[in-house]
C-alpha cells in the first residue's frame, strides 16, 4: 500500500500550462444517444477545455497555483478566460482574430462517450510570435523552481516544429518541460529533449512503430521514445494503468488501479500529466510520481467535470496503487 504524497497549497514551483489550441468544453448528458435521430439533451455543461486547461484545473485540485497560457478569439475566447478565472487559475492569453473552438462531448447515461473536436482558428505569424515570446518571458522571469506543461493539438497555421521551439525555450531558462501531444509535431518536440513525455498508447504507436499492446510492448515503446529524445517517458494503457521509464536507469515501471466505473474518461490523461509534473516539483521518486499519476487520472474519472480532480479521491486512489518493475 502507497503512503499517499502530501497535497500542499504552498508548493514554490511554477507551473505555466500552455494551450496552443483551447476550447470550450460543452457536454452533453442524455439517456441514449442515437446517431442519426432526434436526441433530447437533459444536462447542458459549457467549461473551459483544452488539455492544457485540463492540466491547470488538476494542478489547482492538487494545491498548486498554475497559469495558463494561451490563445483566445472572440466571445468564446472571452467565456474560457472567465471561466478559468473563476476556477482561481491565473491566466495570460494571446488574442487571435478566430474565436476560440467549441469542442462537444455526448455523454450517454448508459456509458458510451463520443466526442467531436472542432480544429480551431487559423493562427497567424504574428500571433504564434507573441506567444512564443510570452512563454519565453515568463520562464525567464521566474525565479523558483518552474515545469512548463505543453499539451494539446496544434491549430491550423502553427508551425509543426511549435512544440519543440517551446521545449528549449524552457530548457534554456532551467525550466522542466513537460509534453502531450500527437502528429507530424511530436517527433520534432521529442527531438528538442523534453524532461517527460506523457502520451497514450495510439500515440506511442504512431511516433515509435511499436505495436503497444500491453505493459511489456508498451515498456518497448517507451524505451524508443527515449531513444527519440526524450529524458522520461510515460505511456498510457487507460484503465490498465501506466508504463514509465527514465533515461538514467531505463528500467520499465508499470503503476495501475483497480478500474473504476467512470463517468467519463476525457480528462483522465491530463490529470494523470497534472500529478507527474506535481510529482516533478515535490522531487517524488519515479515510482511514487507514476502512482501519483495514477492516482490523479483515476480521479477524473469520479469528477463531475474534466480536471475537476478531488484530493481526497486522489489521496485515497493512490494507498491502492500497484507498482511493478518490468
Amino acid at each position: 500500500m502507497n503512503k499517499p504524497v502530501p497535497l500542499s497549497s504552498d508548493l514554490a514551483t511554477a507551473f505555466f500550462c500552455v494551450s496552443l489550441n483551447p476550447a470550450i468544453d460543452t457536454r452533453l448528458i442524455l439517456n441514449g444517444f442515437l446517431p442519426g435521430r432526434v436526441n433530447r439533451v437533459e444536462e447542458v455543461y459549457r467549461t473551459p477545455g483544452g488539455k492544457a486547461a485540463h492540466v491547470a484545473m488538476a494542478l489547482k485540485g492538487l494545491g498548486a497555483t498554475p497559469t495558463w497560457i494561451g490563445f483566445s478569439g472572440g466571445a468564446t475566447g472571452s467565456e474560457l478566460l472567465a471561466g478559468l478565472h473563476r476556477l482561481g487559475i491565473e491566466t495570460m492569453p494571446i488574442s487571435t482574430g478566430q474565436p476560440t473552438r467549441v469542442n462537444l462531448e455526448i455523454l450517454d447515461t448508459q456509458g458510451e462517450v463520443t466526442e467531436i473536436l472542432e480544429p480551431g482558428g487559423t493562427i497567424t505569424q504574428s500571433e504564434w510570435s507573441e506567444i512564443q515570446q510570452m512563454c519565453v518571458n515568463a520562464v525567464q522571469v521566474a525565479a523558483k523552481k518552474k515545469v512548463m506543461v505543453i499539451s494539446g493539438s496544434l491549430p491550423p497555421g502553427v508551425p509543426v516544429e511549435a512544440y519543440a521551439a517551446l521545449v528549449r525555450a524552457a530548457r534554456t531558462a532551467n525550466c522542466l518541460a513537460f509534453i502531450d501531444s500527437s502528429g507530424v509535431a511530436l517527433p520534432k518536440a521529442l527531438a528538442a529533449g523534453p524532461d517527460l513525455i506523457k502520451i497514450n498508447r495510439e500515440e506511442a504507436e504512431f511516433v515509435t512503430q511499436v505495436a503497444t499492446r500491453d505493459p511489456i510492448t508498451a515498456a518497448q515503446a517507451a524505451r524508443k521514445l527515449l531513444d527519440l529524445g526524450a529524458n522520461s517517458a510515460a505511456v498510457s494503457l487507460g484503465e490498465r494503468g501506466l508504463i514509465g521509464i527514465r533515461k538514467q536507469d531505463r528500467q520499465a515501471i508499470h503503476a495501475w488501479a483497480t478500474p473504476l466505473h467512470p463517468k467519463s474518461t476525457v480528462g483522465s490523461g491530463d490529470s494523470a500529466l497534472a500529478g507527474l509534473a506535481y510529482a516533478a516539483a515535490k522531487e517524488l521518486t519515479f515510482e511514487r510520481s507514476l502512482a501519483l499519476a495514477v492516482a490523479c487520472g483515476a480521479a477524473n474519472c469520479l469528477a463531475a467535470l474534466p480536471g475537476r480532480i478531488a484530493p481526497e479521491d486522489v489521496s485515497r486512489i493512490e494507498q491502492g496503487v500497484q507498482i511493478e518493475l518490468l
